[in-house]
């Protein structure tokens, strides 16, 4: 049986008051979505808070519990799969990624939020109980105006949200400012959007260093001291985990994601990833594969 993991568009969904948005309480989504317990993937944004159930999640190969009072977000391309262990309910929210293009200005904005920077070590919070309590209203006040057949009214889901990611922000950045100042933030934070703008053509923490006018030297200890891990290998972890991210797809053959990644050629690709993953690429493809089968025969 050949598994694949399956790509999810915003249109796959019921929308909500228009195209673009679908807003939830989770444990009714959950229900009329089995399938979407499995790896899988979205080309949209989302978000999820928990207020109920427990379990274990995976983003991008990564394993995070399920608790009330986390919430998590992730942006299109990513994958995702839940394994819950009593039933989960809260809130969800899908979006597309035009959604906010003709209501902001800069069309980059929700990249300044932490939790929509790609790294599913950003994007799962479990939140204090203060902001907790302040996302749950506004998630209460947009699913009321999921009610309103006004199309005038729109934009205030827009503008519910955004108020939604500035408390979940701030309450973020609070926690992460506490061990950084101001400039070394900024710094990491460029560095960071950096390498997830050129991880398949700059592969040397040199490079990302001209491009912050800072010596390589300053970019590792800057990595080494806020991170605890040099700089060079925040860029290679970009790299493998593009790398699954294709290897998952079984439509692509080893030797196109190496030039997808701009290796120099097939072998090359191989010794990297075993290097780096103790395992072949085909052996990484057939055990996440099979791993995925045997789940979904066991459900």
């Amino acid at each position: 049986m050949k598994f694949n993991i399956p790509v999810y568009d915003i249109q796959n969904f019921k929308a909500y008051k228009e195209d673009g948005i679908l807003v939830s309480r989770f444990g009714y989504y959950a229900s009329q979505h089995q399938h979407l317990h499995q790896a899988h993937r979205h080309s949209f944004y989302h978000l999820v808070f928990f207020t109920k159930g427990n379990g274990k999640q995976q983003i991008d190969f990564k394993n995070f519990d399920v608790k009330p009072g986390l919430i998590y977000f992730m942006i299109p391309g990513q994958v995702h799969s839940w394994n819950f262990e009593s039933d989960p309910d809260g809130y969800i929210i899908n979006f597309a990624v035009n959604y906010f293009s003709s209501f902001l200005l800069k069309q980059d904005y929700l990249s300044h939020f932490s939790f929509f920077n790609g790294k599913p070590e950003n994007q799962v919070l479990v939140l204090d109980e203060p902001t907790a309590e302040k996302i749950t209203l506004i998630f209460e006040d947009i699913l009321r105006e999921g009610q309103n057949e006004t199309t005038i009214n729109d934009d205030l889901v827009r503008i519910l949200l955004l108020r939604l990611f500035t408390e979940v922000g701030r309450a973020a950045n609070a926690l992460q400012q506490q061990s950084l100042n101001p400039y070394n933030y900024t710094l990491l934070k460029n560095f960071q959007n950096l390498i997830e703008e050129n991880y398949a053509n700059l592969r040397l923490p040199k490079q990302y260093a001209a491009l912050l006018y800072i010596t390589p030297n300053h970019l590792n200890a800057l990595c080494n001291d806020c991170l605890g891990i040099p700089a060079g290998k925040l860029i290679r972890d970009r790299v493998i985990l593009e790398a699954k991210r294709l290897l998952i797809n079984l439509d692509l053959r080893v030797a196109e994601i190496a030039e997808k990644l701009n290796f120099e050629d097939q072998s090359y690709f191989v010794k990297f990833f075993k290097k780096y993953e103790g395992t072949t690429p085909d052996k990484f493809r057939k055990l996440y594969t099979s791993q995925q089968l045997h789940t979904d025969e066991s459900t």
